[in-house]
């Protein structure tokens, strides 16, 4: 009965999109096209699988604790493949280095290799999941307030080490899957108070880079990723985003756009179109800041609207690449995963029914009340028919649905860990 209501609603929308002169159908294949890189975290709070392990720190922090976060590598995979039954489409997954299956053993971040991570690129052929891949800064005895910026040289190069072997790692997954394997590199470095050493902190980080993109990786995408100030580190960020975009603009890499790493006035898609006019493509992060926090819950803000609205407008669909992160221990993970993700889609199915071209024309003569009129109308236009179309169409359920799944997965499976 529901698929019945739900394909009388879309076509409806259809013509109701027809008459403005969008295609709804080639919408839906673009929206098809759309591929979120899930990123694992969220499922455990940030724990990982090193059996050193301690507790989370280096800038970062996850709050909550909401029963039945995964204890094991097992588990995580069961919670992500659970979250992707419930969003339409095929989507990747984003690892950090610390999610390596190390089986017991102690292995040192300058010590990981390829072997810790081909039981994930084998689950990945199995799941039809494409792999992207982070080095890991955070959360380590060397960690510090400094890492790749730190005067230690000893530090300094165990870090370097870590990173370049983390860039092997996302070769060798992107050369197994047939496709890129995008690597952030993302570090806390900075200082709690005042310094006066940001000029000798940052020369050290240049170098550290430098060293580490040397070597030319053909099955992997290099992205650097800046921040406002990590937890604890509030004064100074050696890796700010003046830097990492002078740094990848001087050197024709990819910039991550992490959408809790600004300040509150600032709008993340604004910096779209300023930014590829000089990087030939740009990375996401998306997330939602609450004041100082920077990793609750994407939801339809009028922020990620914006920033998917920019992308469309800008025609850089196929410059730009879509990941999550956020990590909220505080609700169901699972349900987390799946708002966050279809959160993001809808804001992208939006953008995508934007009546751009006609828009742009009135622009462009001059006509400004109905630039603004249109933009507004389009806010009310019937574009949930069309993604509950496309979750028909994917085999997925239909608005709330999901939640009746959620809550016999946790009953059948996360209850009894």
């Amino acid at each position: 009965m529901k698929e019945e209501l739900v394909k009388k609603a879309y076509e409806v929308a259809k013509e109701r999109f027809a008459e403005i002169g969008v295609d709804t159908e080639k919408v839906l294949a673009q929206l098809q096209d759309f591929h979120l890189s899930m990123h694992c975290w969220q499922a455990d709070d940030v724990k990982g699988f090193e059996v050193q392990a301690g507790s989370l720190s280096g800038g970062i922090q996850s709050t909550g604790d909401f029963p039945g976060a995964a204890r094991n590598i097992d588990e995580l995979r069961a919670d992500v493949l659970k979250a992707k039954t419930l969003i339409p489409g095929n989507h990747r997954l984003n690892l950090h280095e610390i999610y390596g299956d190390f089986k017991g053993k102690v292995v040192d971040r300058d010590e990981v290799t390829i072997d810790y991570f081909q039981s994930w690129i084998d689950w990945g052929k199995e799941t039809n999941t494409k792999l992207d891949f982070n080095s890991t800064s955070f959360s380590h005895p060397k960690s510090g307030n400094l890492t790749l910026s730190n005067p230690d040289k000893g530090i300094r190069d165990f870090w370097i080490e870590h990173t370049k072997r983390c860039r092997d790692i996302a070769n060798a997954m992107g050369e197994a899957q047939n496709d890129p394997c995008i690597m952030n590199l993302w570090v806390h470095d900075g200082c709690k108070d005042q310094s006066v050493n940001h000029y000798l902190y940052r020369s050290l980080l240049k170098e550290s880079l430098d060293e580490i993109f040397a070597k030319k990786q053909p099955c992997m995408k290099d992205t650097i990723e800046g921040k406002v100030f990590g937890i604890g580190l509030e004064s100074f960020t050696v890796g700010s985003h003046d830097f990492y975009t002078a740094y990848a603009a001087s050197h024709n890499m990819m910039q991550t756009i992490d959408t809790g790493h600004y300040h509150p006035s600032e709008m993340p898609g604004d910096k779209v179109s300023a930014l590829l006019q000089f990087l030939p493509e740009l990375m996401l992060h998306v997330s939602r800041p609450v004041r100082w926090d920077s990793d609750h819950v994407t939801i339809m803000d009028d922020p990620t609207q914006d920033l998917f609205s920019e992308i469309v407008r800008a025609g850089a669909l196929n410059r730009v690449h879509y990941g999550l992160d956020f990590f909220d221990g505080s609700i169901n993970r699972i349900g987390a995963y799946v708002i966050g993700s279809r959160s993001a889609q809808k804001c992208m199915l939006r953008a995508l029914l934007e009546p751009k071209e006609r828009i742009s024309k009135l622009e462009l003569a001059g006509e400004g009340y109905k630039v603004l009129g249109l933009i507004e109308e389009q806010k009310g236009m019937p574009w949930q028919a069309v993604y509950d179309e496309f979750c028909v169409r994917n085999n997925v359920p239909v608005g709330e649905d999901y939640m009746k799944e959620i809550d016999a997965y946790v009953a059948e499976v996360i209850s009894k860990r």
